[in-house]
């Protein structure tokens, strides 16, 4: 018999996640446009995105050891609180000001901040929240928050701001990341603050930092593991403006990548919802999704176009499945009161790859077409996935497997 993951905890934060999801979409769509409106600059726009790298590459680091130390509810339920009343406060002042670009990147660096913040308190309340052997499923749910919500509130959002503006619809998302709050400060889980008889200090914490350093160089296998994800997830998201050039006369086309990819990740994360990945199989199913997933990146571009679909959604159906239980895994296998901290390391690591090999990737483009650039980069991926994923087997095993 399977255990019950659908406890009082969990469906409360899921329910909190529903609905900061959706007034996030909801608000990052109105003001990405906001911004374009008016400032006329796609450079503006990039800036915005560059800043927001800042505070999730810094903060998680600085925040961590207190919440190791500390009971994560509070954090998790203070950022959202937080986050409702400037989106709301943003709203109306915008009712009564016209906007400024350079208070949008004050604003916007905030934001980023604060999500970096609630981010880690997720991830690190995540794994307390959910019963013995449920911990696949439960990743699975979470995984499909996002994507379910994006759909259902992209096109929502574009009808929102012509109906009634971006200040209400900030105004709305600020309400319902406050309703959040309110749903996660009914979670029941018991926390306890780590003793510590030298209170907390500047060297208290250097210690903390010091020792979860020593603890991911013993632990190779979960190294190994961060150091493909930090690579494959960068050069993946050098892909986006390769893609854009090679469909720069059909962009609709492109468009349709995102709704393949949805539909092959709705129904992998409904099989793997169903159907757990046994133990001892796990290692075997993640190194054979991870070959695949690189082989489909390289061949994608040289497919007929409905191949490319069917290559997308395959990818999507793929990746959630290994993604799921990588992510519960992992996050099992690291001890709770390190866990913040190790998930600060590997969110540096995702930021790092993401900055290095986006630029890789992209300078790439330049000197071939975007066809060759990016089954090159696919290529070379799949290498380092050799060189890590398999190199360090049984350490990556004990990890998946353990």
């Amino acid at each position: 018999m399977k255990p019950k993951l659908w406890t009082r905890d969990f469906t409360l934060l899921i329910s909190a996640t529903v609905l900061g999801a959706a007034g996030g979409i909801a608000g990052s769509f109105a003001l990405s446009f906001l911004v374009y409106r008016e400032t006329g600059s796609t450079l503006a726009a990039a800036l915005l995105i560059a800043i927001n790298v800042v505070p999730g590459f810094v903060l998680p680091l600085v925040a961590a050891p207190f919440m190791d130390r500390l009971p994560r509810k509070p954090f998790l339920v203070g950022g959202d609180a937080v986050n409702g009343l400037l989106y709301a406060a943003a709203g109306f002042y915008l009712l009564r000001h016209d906007f400024t670009y350079t208070g949008y990147l004050f604003f916007s660096l905030l934001l980023s901040s604060l999500s970096a913040f609630d981010s880690l308190a997720y991830q690190s309340i995540f794994p307390k929240l959910i019963a013995e052997r449920a911990e696949e499923r439960g990743y699975t749910v979470s995984s499909m928050v996002y994507p379910v919500m994006q759909v259902l509130m992209a096109p929502a959002a574009a009808w929102l701001m012509e109906a009634v503006g971006v200040a209400a619809i900030l105004i709305g998302q600020g309400a319902l990341s406050l309703l959040a709050a309110v749903i996660e400060s009914r979670i029941s889980v018991r926390e306890e603050r780590r003793p510590d008889a030298e209170g907390f200090s500047l060297r208290s914490w250097l210690g903390d930092i010091r020792d979860a350093a020593a603890y991911l160089k013993k632990e190779r296998g979960l190294l190994a593991i961060f150091s493909y994800m930090a690579v494959t997830n960068g050069v993946g998201n050098g892909y986006s403006a390769l893609l854009v050039a090679w469909f720069s006369a059909a962009p609709a086309l492109y468009s349709l990548f995102s709704v393949a990819e949805f539909a092959g990740r709705s129904i992998g994360g409904t099989v793997r919802y169903r159907r757990e990945i046994p133990r001892g199989k796990r290692y075997k199913y993640a190194f054979f999704v991870y070959n695949a997933y690189e082989l489909m990146d390289a061949s994608l571009l040289w497919l007929p176009y409905p191949l490319m679909l069917i290559n997308r959604a395959a990818a999507g159906y793929l990746g959630i499945g290994s993604a799921t239980m990588r992510l519960a895994a992992v996050q099992s296998y690291i001890p709770d009161g390190m866990r913040a901290r190790i998930n600060a390391f590997e969110g540096m690591m995702y930021y790092i790859g993401q900055g290095v090999f986006s630029l890789i990737v992209g300078a790439l483009g330049e000197l071939m077409n975007p066809r060759a650039a990016v089954s090159v980069s696919a290529l070379f991926t799949l290498a380092v996935c050799w060189l890590t994923i398999f190199r360090r087997r049984r350490e990556v095993g004990a990890v998946y497997d353990g």
